[in-house]
This record gives C-alpha cells, sequence and structure tokens, in this order.
C-alpha cells in the first residue's frame, strides 16, 4: 500500500508541479479542464464499457448501490446534524455537507485499488461510482447545493438531465451487452484498453492540478475539522458496519469500503461555483483531506484487509 501511494503522490506531485511552473504558459485550471473533459467523454466511457462488458453484474451490483448510497447519505446526515449545530451560515453549509459526504471514489479511488487489489477492483470502483455515487451526486447533492447555494440567473435545468452524460450512456450500454451474452470482439477489446490505461495517469495528474495550497486559511479550520472526522473516521467505520450485512466475498468489501474511505471529490468545487456556494473553502477541504489520505489509507488498508468479515 505505502508503495502504491508513493507512486500516486509523484504522479499528483507532477501536477501539483505544473500548477507552480505553467510550463508553455499554461495554467492549471485551464490545463485540468481540457485533461478532465478528455477523460469525461472519451478515456472513462471506453474504460467502462471494457470493464462492465465482461463483469459479473447481479446482486452484488445492488450490494454496492446500497453500501455506497447509505454511507453517503450518513455522512450528509452528520454533516447537517454537526452543521446546523454549530450554526454553519448556508454557503459553507452546503459546501462541507459536499466535502464531508461525496468521496473520490474514481479520480483516487480507481488507481489506488487497482494498484493495491489488481485489476478486478476497477469493476468495484466503476460500479461504485456509477451505480451510487454518482446518481446520489446528481440527484440529492445538486438539490443540497440548490438549497444551501444559489443559482443566480442560470437556467433552471432538472437534477435528471446530468445523468444524461457518457460514462452513464457507456455503462447502460455495457449492461445491455452483458446481459445479453454478446461476447467482445478482441480488436474492440484492444482499443478500449488501449484507452483505458491512460485513465489513471490522467487522472492522477488532474487531481494534482486541482490541489491548491493558497486555498489553505486559518479561519477555514473549524469548518475543515468537522469533514475531517466525518469523512476519513466517521463514514469508513459505518461503510465496514453496512459491509457486514452484504453477501459478497471479503475482498470485495475491503475494496468498496477503501473506496467509500477516500477523501472529498475533486468534482464537487464544480458545483460550488455553479451554485455560489464557499469554493475556496470546499477547495481547502479536498487538498487537505487527500493529504491526509496519505495517512487514512495505509490505515483503513490495514483495517480492512483484516477484518474479520
Amino acid at each position: 500500500m505505502n508503495s502504491t501511494l508513493i507512486q500516486m503522490t509523484l504522479l499528483m506531485a507532477c501536477g501539483a508541479g505544473w500548477r507552480l511552473l505553467m510550463p508553455a504558459g499554461l495554467a492549471a485550471e485551464p490545463t485540468r479542464i481540457v485533461l478532465t473533459t478528455v477523460v469525461y467523454y472519451l478515456l472513462l466511457p471506453a474504460m467502462v464499457l471494457e470493464v462492465l462488458w465482461t463483469a459479473d453484474i447481479g446482486l452484488q451490483s445492488l450490494e454496492y448501490t446500497l453500501l455506497g448510497i447509505g454511507d453517503i447519505a450518513f455522512g450528509l446526515v452528520c454533516m447537517g446534524l454537526l452543521g446546523t449545530l454549530l450554526r454553519f451560515e448556508a454557503k459553507r453549509m452546503g459546501a462541507v455537507m459536499l466535502a464531508a459526504a461525496f468521496p473520490n471514489v474514481t479520480y483516487l479511488g480507481l488507481p489506488v485499488l487497482e494498484q493495491t487489489f489488481g485489476n478486478w477492483s476497477r469493476s468495484v470502483v466503476i460500479q461504485m461510482d456509477l451505480f451510487a455515487a454518482a446518481p446520489f451526486l446528481f440527484t440529492v447533492g445538486i438539490m443540497l447545493a440548490r438549497h444551501y447555494g444559489d443559482e443566480g440567473e442560470a437556467t433552471h435545468h432538472s437534477v435528471l438531465s446530468s445523468l444524461n452524460a457518457p460514462p452513464f450512456w457507456a455503462a447502460a450500454v455495457a449492461i445491455i451487452l452483458n446481459q445479453n451474452h454478446i461476447p467482445a470482439p478482441d480488436w474492440l477489446m484492444g482499443v478500449l484498453q488501449k484507452l483505458s490505461v491512460t485513465v489513471v495517469p490522467l487522472m492522477l495528474f488532474s487531481l494534482g492540478l486541482a490541489l491548491n495550497w493558497r486555498a489553505i486559511t486559518l479561519r477555514n479550520v473549524p469548518y475543515v475539522i468537522p469533514v475531517i472526522l466525518i469523512k476519513m473516521l466517521m463514514m469508513p467505520v459505518f461503510a465496514l458496519f453496512l459491509a457486514g450485512y452484504l453477501t459478497i466475498d471479503a475482498n470485495h468489501k475491503a475494496a468498496a469500503v477503501l473506496d467509500l474511505a477516500m477523501p472529498s471529490m475533486v468534482l464537487g468545487i464544480v458545483f460550488c461555483d455553479r451554485y455560489r456556494l464557499d469554493s475556496a473553502l470546499y477547495a481547502m477541504t479536498v487538498t487537505v483531506t487527500t493529504a491526509l489520505s496519505l495517512i487514512a489509507l495505509p490505515f483503513w488498508h490495514g483495517i480492512v484487509a483484516h477484518y474479520p468479515w
């Protein structure tokens, strides 16, 4: 696990170095937007199609959904209660609820789990993301951002319209092909695999581009501490509890729980900007939780690897 995190850290450091040096005058934010757009519209759908086409999809997929949604909902409730008790103002409340509840299941979870458990864990990550985290984010997450934020003069869109996205379409096609037992042509699988191998390094490099140490300020520390407590302690513990009721084998339980122990998702900054939440606070939580994950993830890996399921 430590060797894996060293590799992940070095790739993220390349992105952080790009933010500082700006080679060829390319700033971090436009570079990140281009890279994540390519990943989101081409490379990730290719991986989704490759993995889910041949994956074992069935009862365990429903269990991943229940585990992911249950744990994220737990994080939302905990942060909501704590924020209400501490009387957080609305724009900060929305930011910390998104940061505390939604883990970086794909951009960091995919490389960490793949390097730690093997290629089979990609199926766990993709199902946790597409069947649980992403649908919950694009429905409940958006509703919360709207509630605590301000849409300004932006056009109102249905929350369900966010599910009309390339990874979801790729998943739908893959599930149809999988359930109808249609074999994958070798030439097509070769193309999908070549596209898929680029996802992990680009995701980690983009994550490094997104980390902004200048966003760390003392005034935001009281808001970040509850996020750290919920995200890196309470949610993994609750995921362990929920996973004990699942029928999947111990290795898949361990991978799913570790995926839910990831730090705050980077995508949340988009929702903070879109709905005028506290973007600086959210950026700080992403940076701090990602840094702390270098300590927390080996700890939780040791727990899940020896947990008496």
